[in-house]
């Protein structure tokens, strides 16, 4: 059953198709809403088109300073939508840094970066408490001074180059968004984002993200090279006297709206069973998971999987003109949120059987399962 909000999937496709919306004045036309679940159910639909136009002037603004990497800026932004963190994988010079820096301007948010190193600690991240004496009363107190996580778009830079101990640090603020130091809870300015980035390279003196960290990611993002021809496209840009300036495009306010509006899309019931079989199915120790799985997988996704791939889902189908999630689009996300999530067996790294491959397999079995049930 649809909620009184939901939208209304034949009328977000025709009015995107039409570039109009019932109620808008540019169309001629007026709508009377005859209740309060019209009326709501039209403000979705304004909403949803402002969402798919601010993306695509993002997608524009980033097009001019990095080239080429589609998948990954999408992926970016489906997981600001969902309101998630990425966790970005790649070898140096892939511009993961610039990417991010880039989506941050042109949402005109707050942008800071942090280079882990392994001296770094805790407070270096979330703040400390310094001793400030007071001009007046000449008296001296403790005051809290913020740390570079008090932002709106966090990068954290080789993440795994830092001990667990700092890396924790980064844990509070991911979950509730908001920081505690000395007894004292500190909110996070909205909208709040970590993309953390970590070199597959260079393995020696690194810490790896503990499992309990990893799961706080919403994607995992594998960032590739670009192909030949976007090579010699950089290889023009940068080597040349172009200077490309990103505009604000959107604001931080608006973000959030998009992140409510995307909770609002509805679930289909057969959707939702499609997570939940492909999630369980990939849990050892659930009694529905192939002998595959028990073979394979050592650890499989816990229950915040199911949740953000139903969220990631309700995002992209936004992102691509559409108003209710399909199998298509758990389909398409299923690798950057269950990669970071599944832990392979020494059996299965024996054989050279990536996590990636099972997530390929566990899929193919639950189209399967899907089709027999029809």
């Amino acid at each position: 059953m649809q909620e009184p909000n939901a939208f209304r999937d034949q009328d977000f496709q025709d009015d995107a198709s039409a570039g109009k919306v019932d109620g808008d004045p540019s169309s001629g036309e007026q709508t009377t809403p005859t209740d309060d679940a019209t009326d709501d159910a039209t403000d979705d639909l304004i909403a949803a088109r402002q969402l798919v136009e601010a993306c695509q002037a993002i997608r524009h603004q980033v097009a001019q300073v990095v080239v080429g990497q589609d998948d990954v800026i999408e992926q970016l932004l489906i997981a600001i939508l969902a309101r998630g963190h990425c966790l970005l994988e790649g070898v140096p010079g892939l511009a993961k840094t610039l990417m991010v820096r880039t989506l941050a301007q042109s949402m005109h948010l707050e942008f800071r970066r942090i280079q882990f190193t392994p001296d770094l600690m805790p407070a270096d991240i979330t703040g400390t408490d310094i001793i400030q004496e007071d001009p007046e009363t000449n008296r001296r107190q403790l005051v809290f001074q913020p740390g570079p996580v008090f932002t709106q778009m966090l990068l954290a830079d080789e993440i795994n180059r830092t001990p667990p101990k700092t890396q924790a640090a980064l844990l509070e603020a991911m979950q509730e968004h908001e920081v505690t130091a000395s007894g004292h809870t500190y909110r996070l300015k909205e909208p709040f984002f970590v993309l953390a980035t970590q070199n597959p390279i260079e393995q020696e003196g690194t810490y790896p993200l503990p499992e309990a960290q990893r799961d706080r990611f919403l994607f995992h993002v594998l960032v590739n090279y670009p192909n030949r021809q976007e090579e010699a496209e950089i290889i023009d840009r940068t080597t040349s006297t172009s200077d490309w300036k990103v505009r604000a495009v959107v604001s931080g306010d608006d973000m959030v709206r998009f992140q409510s509006l995307v909770r609002r899309v509805p679930l289909p019931q057969h959707v939702r069973d499609w997570v939940l079989e492909m999630v369980c199915s990939a849990r050892p120790s659930d009694p529905s998971s192939p002998a595959w799985v028990r073979e394979f997988v050592q650890w499989g996704p816990g229950p915040r999987a199911s949740q953000q791939l139903v969220l990631a889902a309700k995002a992209r189908c936004l992102l691509h003109s559409r108003s209710v999630v399909s199998v298509e689009d758990v389909q398409a996300l299923a690798h950057p949120i269950l990669r970071h999530r599944m832990v392979p067996t020494f059996a299965a790294e024996a054989d050279g059987i990536r996590v990636d491959d099972l997530i390929d397999r566990l899929m193919d079995e639950t189209k399967q399962a899907d089709q027999s049930a029809l």
